[in-house]
C-alpha cells in the first residue's frame, strides 16, 4: 500500500486514484472490439455498437454475441421456468438457509424503508408513491456467482411492489447461470431469468427482443462495460445509478484494532485488481501495524494475486493530523463504504456528508454489508455518494404529487397565480385562474 502522511499529499493521491480510474479505454476493450467487428474503436462506440446489433437482430444477435464475446454457445435466451426452483432444492441446506436468513434481514430492512403516503385536506395537497411496473436485474457472472447480489436488488424491488422483476445473468455452467444465483431468485421471487451477460443484456432488457421483456428499469452492478451500456440506455429506461470498482475507507483511531482493519483492507481489495482499500488515521503507530498485518495475512490470502494488485495500485494508507482532516478527505472523496473505528465515532457520525454506506465499531464491518446487514450492497461509486445513494425501495417508487384543492383555498391563491403568470407574459394562464371567480 503507498503510504502519505499529511493532509495535502493524501488529498492528491486520492484525487489521482479517482481521475485513473475515470479515464481511458482499456486495452482489452481494444483488443474485443477489433475481435468482434474487425475495427478499432472506442469504447462509447464499442458498447454502442453492440446495443445496435441487439436492437436490429433480436434474439440471433444477442445469440451470436454471447458466443463470440463470452465464449458460451446457447439455444435459447429464457431459462426454463423451474430450473430456479430445481437451483433451490439442489443447493446445499446450509447455504440455502443463509439465504433465506439474509433474504429475511434484507427485506426487513426495506419495508422499514418504505415512504409513507400522505395528504393534507386542508392545504389540498399530498403525495402518493408509485412502483415502476418492471425490472431488470443485471447480476455479473462469468467466471463468478453472485447470489448476494439477486437478494440485494431483487428483495428491495419487491418490497417496492414492483410486478415484474426479471433476471439478466451470464452462463456459469451446463449452459445456466449458477445454480446459487437461481436458488436466491427462487427466494426473492425472480419471475424470469435470462442467460446473458455483458452489454448485450443490457440492451434486451432496455429494447427488448422475442424473448425478453423489455422493462421500465435496469438496476444492478457491473463491468466497465456493462457500466457503460446502462448510461447509454438511460432516458429509454431508467437506471439506479453507475457502478464502478468497489471501495472502502477505514476512518480509524489508535483504539481500532490493526488485525481487523488488516483483514477489512484485504477483503476489500481481492474483490477485483482496480478496487480501493484506504485506511485514513491521525495514529501513525496504527498505520504501522494495519501495514504489518497486511504483510502477514496477505500472502495466504486465496485470492492473494488479485488483493496485492488492488493494494499496490490502489491501496492507500493516509496519516493527518487530526479527525477533522480525517472526515474533510472522506467528504472529498466520498466512498462507497466508510468504516468509523473510532472511540469518537458519535462525534464523527454528524460530520459525514458524503458516503454510500457507513458501518461504525468493529463488528458492523463491510463484509456483512456485503452479504446481509439489511441496506442493500449496491452502492454509488467514483464519487457518486456525493449526490446519489445506494439501491433501495426508493429506486424503484416515483413520488407523486396529488393535488385536490378545495374551492375555498382555490379562490384565495388566484391573486398570487394570476400576478406571477402576468409577469411571466401568460395571460391566459392568468385568465383560466380568474375565470373561476365567475362560478364563486
Amino acid at each position: 500500500m503507498m503510504r502519505y502522511t499529511g493532509y495535502e499529499l493524501s488529498h492528491k493521491a486520492l484525487e489521482i486514484i479517482r481521475k485513473t480510474r475515470q479515464s481511458g479505454t482499456p486495452d482489452w476493450v481494444t483488443e474485443s472490439a477489433y475481435d468482434l467487428f474487425g475495427e478499432r474503436m472506442g469504447i462509447d462506440e464499442f458498447v454502442l455498437r453492440i446495443i445496435n446489433e441487439v436492437r436490429a437482430g433480436g434474439d440471433r444477435s444477442v445469440i451470436n454475441l454471447t458466443e463470440k464475446i463470452e465464449g458460451e454457445r446457447i439455444e435459447s435466451v429464457v431459462v426454463p421456468e423451474d430450473e430456479m426452483k430445481n437451483a433451490y432444492k439442489e443447493t446445499p441446506s446450509k447455504l440455502r438457509d443463509s439465504l433465506e436468513r439474509m433474504a429475511e434481514r434484507i427485506e426487513s430492512f426495506h419495508s422499514r424503508s418504505m415512504p409513507i403516503t400522505w395528504n393534507d385536506d386542508v392545504a389540498g395537497y399530498g403525495q402518493k408513491f408509485i412502483p415502476v411496473e418492471s425490472v431488470g436485474v443485471y447480476v455479473p457472472g462469468g467466471t463468478a456467482k453472485y447470489p448476494s447480489t439477486v437478494l440485494m436488488t431483487a428483495i428491495p424491488a419487491r418490497v417496492a411492489g414492483v410486478s415484474d422483476v426479471s433476471l439478466a445473468c451470464p452462463v456459469y455452467e451446463d449452459g445456466l447461470p449458477a445454480k446459487s444465483v437461481l436458488a436466491a431468485g427462487y427466494i426473492a421471487g425472480v419471475s424470469t431469468v435470462y442467460r446473458i451477460g455483458g452489454v448485450q443484456a443490457i440492451a434486451s432488457l432496455a429494447y427488448g427482443t422475442e424473448s425478453v421483456r423489455n422493462v421500465d428499469l435496469i438496476c444492478g452492478p457491473g463491468n466497465l462495460l456493462v457500466t457503460l451500456a446502462k448510461k447509454a440506455v438511460f432516458g429509454d429506461v431508467g437506471i439506479d445509478g453507475l457502478y464502478g470498482p468497489t471501495e472502502t475507507v477505514l476512518l480509524a483511531d489508535d483504539s481500532a484494532n490493526p488485525v481487523l482493519c488488516a483483514a477489512d483492507l484485504i477483503a476489500q481489495a481481492e474483490h477485483d485488481q482496480r478496487a480501493i482499500p484506504i485506511l485514513i488515521t491521525s495514529s501513525e503507530s496504527l498505520a504501522d501495524e494495519v501495514e504489518e498485518q497486511i504483510n502477514i495475512r496477505l500472502p495466504k490470502a486465496e485470492r492473494k494475486d488479485i488483493a496485492k494488485g488492488s493494494m499496490d495500485s490502489n491501496g492507500i494508507i493516509s496519516i493527518v493530523e487530526t479527525d477533522a482532516e480525517a472526515i474533510a478527505l472522506v467528504n472529498e472523496f466520498a466512498p462507497e463504504h466508510l468504516c468509523i473505528l473510532s472511540e469518537n465515532a458519535g462525534r464523527i457520525l454528524p460530520s459525514v456528508k458524503n458516503a454510500g454506506m457507513i458501518f461504525i465499531g468493529e463488528y458492523s464491518h463491510e463484509v456483512l454489508g456485503d452479504y446481509g446487514a439489511g441496506p442493500s450492497h449496491v452502492m454509488p461509486t467514483g464519487g457518486t455518494a456525493k449526490f446519489n445513494a445506494g439501491l433501495g425501495v426508493h429506486t424503484f417508487l416515483k413520488p407523486v404529487p396529488v393535488v385536490s384543492i378545495p374551492r375555498e383555498t382555490a379562490l384565495s391563491i388566484i391573486d398570487d397565480v394570476s400576478e406571477i403568470a402576468r409577469e411571466e407574459g401568460l395571460t391566459a394562464h392568468a385568465e383560466a385562474a380568474e375565470v373561476r371567480r365567475e362560478f364563486e
